[in-house]
Order: C-alpha cells, then sequence, then structure tokens
C-alpha cells in the first residue's frame, strides 16, 4: 500500500474544516482594480466580486474565499500584492 506524504505546506490541519479569505476595506486601493483582482484570485465573476468589494468598503471586511487553508493563503496573497489587507481564518470557531 502507498503512503501519500503531505508536503511541507499541506498539513491535515488545513485539510480539514472550512477556511475564509477576508478581506478589509482601505481607501488606497482602487475599486475596480481591487473586484479585478478577486475576479483573478477566486475565480468569481464580476458581479460577485463587486458585491465582496461593495461588502468590505462598506462594513470595512468582507469573506471573499472558502476552501482549505492553503488555497484561502494563496487568494490572500494575491490581495495583498495591491496593497488589500487580508486574513486567513476558519469559517466557524470550535
Amino acid at each position: 500500500m502507498n503512503q501519500t506524504q503531505l508536503s511541507p505546506e499541506i498539513t491535515e490541519s488545513n485539510l480539514s474544516g472550512r477556511w475564509m479569505t477576508v478581506i478589509f476595506n482601505n481607501d488606497q486601493t482602487d475599486f475596480d482594480v481591487v473586484v479585478l483582482t478577486i475576479m483573478a484570485a477566486t475565480n468569481c465573476d464580476a458581479q460577485e466580486a463587486q458585491i465582496e468589494a461593495w461588502e468590505a468598503h462598506t462594513y470595512g471586511k468582507a469573506p471573499i474565499h472558502f476552501a482549505t487553508e492553503a488555497e484561502c493563503h494563496q487568494v490572500a496573497r494575491i490581495l495583498q500584492t495591491i496593497g488589500v489587507q487580508t486574513e486567513v481564518c476558519l469559517e466557524w470557531e470550535d
């Protein structure tokens, strides 16, 4: 029987549970740039990205992606390249 080894970035903790990427509002990054970057990072359509960007702008933060921890960190890294503050956390605290 073959045993699959996990790479250093993939651990049991990020294969279980549901994680989310949260973005925070800032006044420096152009709204349209945020929308386009959300689309690129999460593979969502323009309408969903606009709603998420609006939510962050209006309420100060918005969850934009739900997946494994590793995938959420990848999405966060992409958003950080345009100056958007992010957080990756469990969707539900136990």
